[in-house]
Formats: C-alpha cells, sequence, structure tokens
C-alpha cells in the first residue's frame, strides 16, 4: 500500500469532488505547481490509488427512473457457470453494475429502467433467462444521498 500524505489526501478529497479537474487548477487548491500536482496524480494512478476519472451519469435525467439493485443466487455454482453468468449479465445494457459477493447471494446487480414495467420486462426477458439464475430479490432504489468517502 502506498503511504499518504495530507496532500495526497486532499488531491483525493478535490478529484473526489470534480475529476474534471486540470493538473494546474488542483496544484492551485493545494498549494502546488501543475508538474507537481501532476505527478502525485500520476504516483497515486501507478499505485492503483486512482483508477480513471469518470462522469457520472444522472440516470434519471436520461429517462431512467427506477433503480433496482437485485440480489441473485445461482442454482449452480462452479467456475464455467459463474464465467457465463458473468459473461452474460455484463451484454445486458440496463446491468449497471455487476459485483460477486459472498452471503446469501452470489452477485449483487444494479438495474436501471424507465419505469416499473419496464424493469419487469428486463428481470423476465433478460435476466431470469440468464444461464444459472436460481433465485432472485429485488430491493427498489427510493433515494440517494452521496457521501464522501473514507478521505472527507
Amino acid at each position: 500500500m502506498t503511504d499518504l500524505d495530507a496532500i495526497d489526501r486532499k488531491l483525493l478529497r478535490a478529484l473526489a469532488q470534480d475529476a474534471r479537474q486540470s493538473a494546474g487548477a488542483l496544484g492551485r487548491q493545494l498549494g502546488l505547481s501543475q508538474p507537481a500536482a501532476w505527478r502525485r496524480i500520476r504516483r497515486l494512478e501507478e499505485a492503483g490509488i486512482l483508477r480513471g476519472r469518470r462522469l457520472r451519469l444522472d440516470h434519471a435525467a436520461l429517462g431512467f427512473g427506477v433503480t433496482v439493485f437485485l440480489g441473485v443466487k445461482l442454482a449452480t455454482k462452479g467456475r464455467v457457470s459463474l464465467e457465463d453468468f458473468e459473461r452474460a449479465v455484463t451484454a445486458i445494457p440496463e446491468v449497471q453494475l455487476v459485483q460477486h459477493v459472498l452471503g446469501l447471494f452470489d452477485y449483487r446487480l444494479r438495474v436501471v429502467a424507465r419505469d416499473l414495467p419496464d424493469f419487469e420486462r428486463v428481470l423476465r426477458r433478460r435476466i431470469m433467462t440468464l444461464p444459472g439464475v436460481g433465485e432472485v430479490e429485488a430491493n427498489v432504489l427510493l433515494s440517494e444521498e452521496r457521501r464522501p468517502g473514507p478521505l472527507g
């Protein structure tokens, strides 16, 4: 693990707030030159702490007003079953996140849909027909609050 100093932590907080900031803007916030800020960013990327800078899409603004978290338990478990399921589920555009987890379910999925009838269609026609699917539990997202990460 890379040791993070106070400036690294401030840099990570600033990037968490707005990852589009330039190295120059970040440097000004942190009291660093642009090259010094860029070197820190590169070091954090090389250490695997920063893994890309992505924009977050507003699904509701794009017409996807429903987000559902699905717990999926596979009927059969084995390396081939897991690989087949993962390959098939990642091909479904409405599935935004696939997490292989320990616990009651084998996978946790985040699925977006236009509305509940659209979600039902995705569930029945796409997800329930995937290889190895046994049980599914759905939790509909009512609201979401973004909190700062462990760095503040």
